[in-house]
Order: C-alpha cells, then structure tokens, then sequence
C-alpha cells in the first residue's frame, strides 16, 4: 500500500486535531500572512459554546464547541473556497419555496429524498396547503399520499402535521429564528435548522451537511470524521462564519457537477486536481 503523501496533502493528528506536516512550503510561502485569518479566529471565538452530542447521544443543544485549526489549514481552507466561487459564482438552495414555512417542509421532506423530487411534490402541495393551518387541520392520510413518493411518507407526514400544530399553538404560525427553537419541532434536526436559518433568514448559524458535503469535505482534506456533527465542527473551525451558508451550496454544487459519489474515471476539473488530496481520483490520476 502506497503510503506516501502528495505535496498538498494536509494531515492531521487523530488526538489533537493539529497539523503534523502543514502544507506545502509553496503554500505557506505564497499566502502566509493571509488578511482572513483574522476572520477564521474570530468566527471561532463568535460560536464557541459547549459541545453538542453527536447522533450516538441524547442532547440537542443549540451550541457547539468547535476544534482549533492551524494557519496551514485556514488557508487551505481559504483558497478552496475562493477556487469553489470562481466556478460556482451564484450559490443557492435547490428547494424551491417562497417562504421560511414552504423551506421548512420542504426540507423535511429531502431526508432520503433528492431535491428534484421534493420540487415536484411541493409544487401541488403547498398549492393545496399553503399555511400552516391548512397543513394542522388536513387529514394525516392526504398529507401521506400527496409525499408518498418522496419515501417515508408516514413519518414525515406526521412531523410536518405536528411542527404545524406546534407552530400554530407557540409561535403564531410563523417559523421560529433560532437554532434552540427550531430544534425543538418534529423533523426538524440541526441540518433542517441550518438551512431554515441560512437560506429563509440569512442567519449562519452552522454548516449543512448532507451526503455531498461530507463526502467532499473528507476528499478536500478538511475533516477526518463521518458524524455529519464533528464534520460540521471543522468546517466551522475552518471557514468565515458569514461563509457558512453558501459554503454547503458551494460543496453540493461541485459534488454534483464533478466529484460524484462514484466514477470510472477521475474528473479532470480543477478544484479536483488541486484540492482532491484525499480523493480515490488522486490515485486514479497517479495510476496513469
């Protein structure tokens, strides 16, 4: 087994989450005395709060503690994104919705579902129950056959019936603004709390992390973790918090585009062969 590392590939130390071996000298060289870093130590101090559990506790505290990253990472981190803006300059949700309610179910429905199809099935949906007392007074057995094929039909059916109801009955019918709060409705887990807060209220409040997130957060070398919450953590540890947003936009868009799931051959898009230092199609590459 090849264990020899690229020049750009950053390695990090399991027990202390610090670099051992930076990145490359040319890196450090070029862009050591990064104006942003400033930003990076700030966001970290901006959200510092008591870990939050992973999916193997129990707790849902709105706050999380995040790990420190190293200069070397920050502007591995840094250039990344300013490579990911210049091929994806628009970063935006791909549920479709014109209200924070609308982007509350519909995210609820994208577990295990693609977006395309959430779009097809709210389309008629929120013509049919446009509020949230439309959807509290509706039979639970419409609601599940007008989702029924965006799977799991009867659990989500019955979370969007009672976040409605909760809604209704504590918050006026309007999608509540904090983390706490959203955390606190049926279906709603701190990734439907991001993009709720991100995309309705343009609050950064963390960092979505779905299956294209993680997945190109561990080929650019930005994590080491599989809990969605500790990859979470260093992506914030990372990025600027006002980023936080777009940056999972960012990510899905190129895993979409290029850095798929699965492939025969590897992709020769740029921000791939520059910053896939973890990704099967480096040694894809070194192979030929």
């Amino acid at each position: 087994m090849n264990s020899r590392k690229s020049d750009t590939q950053i390695s990090w130390n399991r027990s202390s989450g610090k670099s051992r071996n930076a990145i490359t000298d040319k890196v450090r060289e070029t862009t050591a005395e990064s104006p942003r870093n400033a930003t990076f130590e700030k966001t970290r101090k901006e959200v510092k709060g008591k870990p939050l559990k992973t999916k193997t506790g129990k707790s849902r505290k709105s706050t999380i503690g995040l790990p420190r990253k190293s200069t070397q990472q920050k502007i591995w981190a840094e250039q990344l994104l300013t490579e990911l803006y210049e091929h994806y300059p628009n970063p935006q949700c791909a549920l479709n919705y014109t209200n924070p309610f609308e982007l509350l179910v519909a995210t609820i429905l994208s577990a295990q579902c693609t977006d395309v199809r959430v779009n097809i099935v709210t389309e008629d949906l929120f013509k049919t129950w446009p509020t949230p007392q439309d959807f509290a007074e509706a039979p639970i057995q419409e609601i599940e056959e007008a989702i029924r094929s965006t799977g799991f039909y009867r659990n989500k059916a019955k979370a969007i019936k009672e976040t409605a109801r909760k809604l209704i009955d504590e918050y006026k019918g309007e999608v509540p603004k904090t983390m706490e709060e959203l955390l606190s409705l049926r279906g709603a887990a701190r990734k439907t709390a991001n993009v709720v807060l991100g995309n309705a209220f343009g609050i950064n409040e963390g960092v979505v992390v779905d299956t294209h997130v993680g997945r190109l957060a561990t080929r650019f070398g930005l994590t080491q973790h599989k809990d969605p919450v500790k990859i979470e953590c260093d992506l914030m540890a990372l990025f600027p918090k006002k980023e936080w947003t777009n940056l999972s936009h960012l990510f899905i868009a190129h895993g979409r585009a290029a850095c798929k799931a699965r492939f025969a051959n590897p992709p020769d898009h740029p921000v791939c062969v520059k910053y896939g230092c973890n990704c099967i199609c480096k040694k894809m590459r070194e192979k030929n």
